[in-house]
């Protein structure tokens, strides 16, 4: 075989190594092809609904392929700060879940996933400034945040759907919202002081209550005690006046008895604590029943 032959024969194998290469291409099982002609789409390969991954042909140097993702995408957004409707200021981290549905509509929209990312990140702020712009600030930290987040996603997807992104939102959320950080002293301040005036009202609260329930214990003391007075001296009267009527009684029967009994109340009532000094005679009347008896 000749030099030229061998050159030719070289260089056809080249040629044919290389429309082989350009007229084949292979789709993993991940991702979605779409192929060009001239720069325009024509076909999309193991689209989204489709399960055609493996090698594929194509017309070689005139046709190209472009290779999308086919799962579920994450666009992390940058913070943003919002008002809210009660006037405050928060900065918000959002994330965005998204898959591309639409291939064919996809490029031609966006092109490429950078152009796709910039462009869902403004959309993704300017929903959340709509959506979240519309309630308080305690509603978007916690009271209606799962209300506000459908709100948001239902308003990116009709965004989406209305701008021909080509892509199926999957879900929008608030990752963070909190206070700009120049705010959050003077916040923590107005929070602090609210509670401050919320204590001292409760404590207010408090010492009102117990001195009214002082004052009734106090006042039901009193009225017992009254009470309890008022009985012990109707009973000690009773008392007294009963005794004064058998003593009168029994006086009345036997006068000597009564002058002994109440002379030897005398006696204990002076000498039975034994530490009395008495300096009278005694021949006297007072001792006449210590030294005589009874019979006296």
């Amino acid at each position: 075989m000749s030099q030229s032959r061998l050159i030719f024969t070289g260089v056809a194998a080249l040629v044919a190594l290389i429309v082989i290469f350009n007229a084949f291409y292979i789709v993993d099982q991940r991702k979605q092809a779409i192929v060009l002609r001239f720069g325009e789409p024509q076909r999309v390969v193991n689209a989204f609904a489709d399960n055609d991954p493996g090698l594929k042909l194509k017309m070689p140097f005139l046709e190209n392929v472009i290779l999308l993702d086919k799962r579920n995408q994450a666009l992390e957004a940058d913070q943003e700060e919002i008002i809210a409707a009660d006037q405050e200021r928060l900065v918000v981290d959002a994330f965005l879940r998204y898959r591309i549905s639409d291939p064919l509509q996809f490029y031609r929209t966006l092109r490429d996933e950078r152009t796709a990312t910039d462009r869902l990140e403004r959309l993704v702020n300017s929903s959340l400034r709509e959506v979240l712009g519309s309630a308080a600030s305690n509603d978007i930290i916690a009271g209606r945040r799962d209300e506000l987040m459908r709100a948001a996603r239902t308003d990116v997807t009709n965004r989406a759907r209305q701008a021909r992104l080509g892509i199926e939102v999957i879900d929008v959320r608030i990752k963070r919202a909190d206070l700009p950080q120049a705010n959050q002293q003077a916040v923590y301040r107005r929070m602090q002081t609210s509670r401050q005036q919320e204590a001292a009202q409760i404590r207010a609260v408090g010492e009102q209550q117990k001195r009214e329930i002082m004052a009734n214990a106090d006042r039901e003391v009193t009225i017992t005690l009254a009470g309890a007075t008022e009985q012990s001296s109707k009973v000690r009267g009773e008392g007294d006046a009963k005794r004064t009527q058998i003593f009168a009684q029994s006086y009345g029967r036997d006068p000597a008895f009564a002058a002994f009994f109440r002379s030897m109340q005398a006696y204990d009532g002076a000498l039975a604590q034994g530490d009395t000094t008495m300096i009278i005679s005694p021949n006297s009347d007072f001792f006449r029943y210590y030294n005589n008896g009874p019979g006296r």
